[in-house]
Order: structure tokens, then sequence, then C-alpha cells
């Protein structure tokens, strides 16, 4: 593949004010806006190529994984750009090869397929909260690069983030949740249950990065107490992990639209929703 072609503007993203000291939400959203045209134009190559992506979100609760998600899915197609996060295995599911469930899910060509958490919650929340055994948890540790190894040999790029947060930051936002209805959703018993557990985590995600950071499907890890420059710093490194470039398109001109030819709107009992803003 050819090297991949960045605009001008993206070719100075970050900017010197991402660098360094709070980000502004100006700057911010101006970063975003630059480098969710690049995902647009990432999305068309893949497209065009039949690529296939396979992206995992992985780390602490409260790191910010669902809120990088939605800047990564919110200008591109959901035919393109697929989100994964299951739910609890069913009964039929745990009597499954351990991955099995997930396999499904994968990209085919053309997709790009993103796991909010994923196939390492064997390797983290699982035995933390003792959902699995110690064997359980080993046996995963062991098999998973094999499997990972087999995707990439398939054709599916795998790109592996961890996002880290602090435990003070950790702290502050789950008390923001407790109070707040917009966010009361997102604290659940298992939440509750889990913060505790902050050094049980620690050895989880040490162990499972030591076993299966790998050269075909290696670990970049997040820091995300600032959750907007957390955001562009992602983006930015995942549209630098993706070989792609810019599609030509034909210039677009919308076409004349057609006469009435005497149509008139009905005047029918139809309910209107009131516009009260």
């Amino acid at each position: 593949m050819g090297k991949k072609k960045r605009s001008k503007k993206a070719e100075t993203s970050p900017s010197g004010e991402v660098a360094a000291g709070k980000l502004k939400r100006k700057v911010y959203e101006a970063e975003l806006e630059v480098l969710q045209g690049e995902l647009v134009a990432m999305q068309e190559w893949v497209r065009a190529t039949g690529a296939k992506i396979c992206i995992v979100f992985e780390g602490r609760d409260t790191a910010g994984k669902g809120g990088t998600i939605k800047r990564i899915t919110e200008r591109v197609s959901p035919r393109t750009f697929r989100v994964v996060a299951l739910a609890a295995p069913t009964e039929r599911e745990k009597s499954q090869m351990y991955i099995q469930r997930y396999i499904k899910h994968f990209p085919g060509a053309g997709e790009v397929v993103i796991f909010d958490r994923s196939w390492y919650n064997r390797a983290g929340v699982e035995p933390v909260m003792g959902f699995c055994t110690p064997e359980q948890t080993e046996r995963f540790l062991d098999e998973v690069p094999a499997v990972e190894k087999a995707m990439v040999e398939s054709g599916i790029q795998v790109v592996k983030y961890w996002l880290e947060v602090s435990a003070d930051e950790q702290t502050r936002r789950l008390t923001s949740r407790i109070d707040d209805p917009r966010k009361i959703w997102k604290l659940s018993e298992l939440d509750l249950k889990s913060y505790s557990r902050w050094y049980d985590y620690s050895r989880a995600r040490d162990e499972m990065l030591a076993n299966t950071d790998t050269s075909w499907a290696p670990w970049f890890i997040a820091h995300t107490d600032d959750k907007k420059r957390g955001r562009l710093n992602i983006i930015s490194h995942l549209l630098s992990q993706v070989p792609y470039e810019k599609i030509e398109r034909p210039a677009v001109k919308l076409p004349r639209r057609q006469a009435a030819r005497g149509y008139v709107e009905p005047d029918l009992p139809l309910r209107h929703i009131p516009e009260p803003y």
C-alpha cells in the first residue's frame, strides 16, 4: 500500500495548544473536526479496498472508552464502522469456547469493528470479580496471542487500546455520576464493587499486557485524565496506524428537482409535534 496522504491541515494537528496546558473547548472542537474528516477519508479507503479493521478498547472504569468511541463514530457511517458491546454471556455461550461469541462479530471486507470491551474481559473484570477461575484466565492468556495472530494472517488489522485513568480522577468521575440523572445509568452495582479493587485490577492489567502485547497485535496505552486530550490523541494515533489514502471522488452537483405538476399538500388529520422552543 502507498504512503498515506493527509491534508495540510491534518499534518499540523494536534496544534501547539493541544500539546500543553488545559485544553480549551474551541481548540478541542477544531482539532476534532479535522480528525473526524480524516476518519471519513479512512472510511472511504476501507470501503474501496475491502480492508478489515478491528479496534479493541479496554481500560479502567470511567477511563472514557464510550466517549472516545462516540467521537470516532459520530461522523462516519454505521454501515462501515460497527460498535460491538456484548452483554453478559448466556448459558449457551458459557458452554462455548470462550472467544467464540466474539468471532462472529469480526469485520468482513470494508468494515471497521470497534469492541467496547472485548474478549479481554477474561483477563480483567472476570478474574478480579471472581467470574472465572485462575486456570481459565491462564489458559486465555496462553491462547489469545495465537488467536490474534490468526486474525492478522486472515487480513484483519488489530489495534488494541488500554485507557488508563488515575485513582483520584476515577473517584471524581464516579462521584459525579451519583447525583446526575444523565449519568446514573453508568453507575452499576458492578462498578461499585470493582471500585474498591484498584490494585487487583492493576495486577490483572499488568499480567494481561505482559502476556498479550505482541508484534502483530500490540497494546497502546492512552492516559485519559484529560478526556478531551485523550480522545484527540487516540484518534490521531488510530489514523497513523491505518495505511489509508485519500480516495478521489467526482465533484458533486445537486440535480434539478422535478416540477410539482399540480401536486398540493393534502390537509390530513395528522398529529404534529408541538414546537415549544
